[in-house]
């Protein structure tokens, strides 16, 4: 199992968030965060804004749905402009529901 961390716009949330659900992939997090990238924040005239808001989703995969959830994450976040995010990935080694105990997605 993978974890994909997708550091999005706000605006793009309801795109991205759309076509995980879509393509079967209706569990995901969603938090709202403040950050900066390689570009250092925003600077409008004098003022400079070095904390932009963000969204981070989390959504838990099998390893063989990785590919399809980054290229979906992509392709519906993308606005072609400087912060449109980042994606990161993590393996995950188990997951259980605490309701039943029950291992695995």
């Amino acid at each position: 199992m993978k974890m994909v961390r997708a550091i999005i716009r706000p605006e793009r949330v309801d795109a991205v968030a759309g076509a995980l659900e879509v393509n079967g992939f209706v569990a995901l997090t969603k938090i709202d965060i403040f950050g900066r990238g390689k570009q250092k924040g925003l600077q409008v005239g004098t003022v400079v804004y070095d904390s932009l808001p963000k969204t981070m989703l989390l959504v838990v995969v099998e390893d063989r749905q990785l590919e399809q959830v980054v290229n979906l994450i992509e392709e519906n976040a993308r606005t072609g402009n400087i912060g449109d995010g980042k994606i990161f990935i993590t393996p995950v080694e188990e997951a259980y529901t605490i309701r039943t105990g029950e291992r695995g997605l």
